[in-house]
């Protein structure tokens, strides 16, 4: 094998550069005992051509070198930045904005580096941090996600009606590009829910992230082969299609779901009638104008508005607005969110529907229309 090398520049001796190339080439391509052929060639600013060939047994010995990991960083606890200062009379009241992003599923999203967070667990530390300040007059829930879990969002709902009845602070909702399903789900708990008008929200239903994966395990060769002592222990699972009983038994846990959902809807959404729900009982997912025609919303408008709103009900004017968020993770305007460190599967792009078993079996209040969405997305 020839190797041609041109170093531009080099003031060193010929004899000197050739000398540690071949070296270093000799340590990064032979192995203990390999005979490499290996000639090189160096070429200088003045022209000047040598060529050094490397020929015979090779022996490297490489000391052990232990390797240590830093400790996971923590990006500590929710603290309040100010992404919007306050002016006039009332610049001492405070307003929360609170953001809920990406798939809402009750994990911790870490990486090898920091510690990523879990989506229930902040939201329920950004509602106390709001509680425990006195200067915080009310709160703007500013969504984007397509939903997640049906007991996340279940729970992050409830925990909003549970600040709402401690507080009495008004909380107001404000859909940024999308808050279907689950999202939508946490958005009826709010007093009002202004939508962006390029938003996207509905898809009032139910998803039971199943895969069948017998032939992609047939072109490994492998077969599953459980032992199990109840007939349906094992029901949705991915080896396997659905029968028609385990389907039927399954289908009948997402109707129930989905009625929980909507009786929810109905109840937070006087305004919505019958043929409205009936227009969105199929799960679609709407523009925000046809929203508004739904009475799914209470009105269009951006983030502003939604701030506005918070600020009539609580009788101030020009209040400051402070975002939560980990101190560790910089915030610097309205929009900032706080990020999950990429967890090692995103490092690694390898993403095959039904493959990821700590996501699997789930029923989901989630628009899916990618099977990989379920994946940790930033926060």
């Amino acid at each position: 094998m020839r190797v041609g090398v041109v170093v531009a520049g080099s003031r060193r001796p010929v004899r000197t550069v050739v000398r540690r190339l071949v070296g270093l080439m000799a340590l990064g391509l032979a192995g203990c005992g390999h005979v490499i052929p290996l000639a090189t060639t160096f070429r200088g600013d003045a022209g000047i051509v040598a060529d050094a060939t490397l020929r015979g047994a090779v022996d490297v010995k490489l000391p052990e070198v232990a390797v240590k990991l830093p400790s996971a960083i923590d990006p500590g606890e929710m603290t309040a930045t100010v992404v919007r200062p306050g002016k006039g009379q009332n610049a001492r009241a405070r307003i929360a904005l609170v953001d809920v992003d990406g798939v809402l599923l009750n994990q911790n999203y870490g990486s090898l580096y920091a510690v990523g967070d879990n989506p229930l667990a902040a939201f329920r530390d950004k509602l106390d941090a709001a509680a425990r300040d006195p200067q915080v007059v009310g709160v703007v829930l500013r969504i984007n996600s397509p939903g997640g879990s049906v007991t996340t969002c279940d729970v992050m709902a409830e925990e909003l009606r549970r600040f709402q009845a401690e507080t009495r602070r008004p909380v107001v909702a404000c859909l940024m590009d999308l808050a279907t399903s689950g999202a939508y789900f946490l958005a009826v708990e709010c007093d009002r829910i202004v939508a962006h008008p390029t938003g996207l929200t509905g898809g009032l239903g139910v998803v039971f992230n199943h895969y069948n994966l017998q032939d992609a395990m047939a072109q490994l060769n492998l077969v599953a082969d459980p032992v199990k002592s109840g007939a349906r222990i094992d029901m949705g699972s991915v080896t396997t299609p659905l029968d028609p009983e385990t389907r039927g038994l399954l289908q009948g846990m997402a109707d129930a779901y989905h009625d929980h959902l909507l009786r929810r809807v109905q109840q937070r959404r006087a305004a919505m009638t019958a043929q409205d729900r009936q227009a969105i009982g199929d799960g679609r997912v709407v523009l925000a104008s046809q929203a508004l025609a739904l009475h799914l919303v209470d009105r269009l408008g951006y983030l502003h508005d939604a701030i506005a709103e918070v600020e009539s009900r609580s009788g101030v004017a020009g209040a400051e607005v402070v975002l939560y968020h980990r101190a560790g993770y910089p915030a610097h305007s309205l929009y900032a969110i706080t990020p999950a460190p990429a967890p090692l599967n995103e490092i690694i792009p390898l993403s095959y529907p039904g493959l990821d078993r700590s996501r699997l079996p789930t029923f989901l209040y989630l628009w899916q229309p990618d099977p990989t969405l379920s994946r940790p997305t930033a926060r």
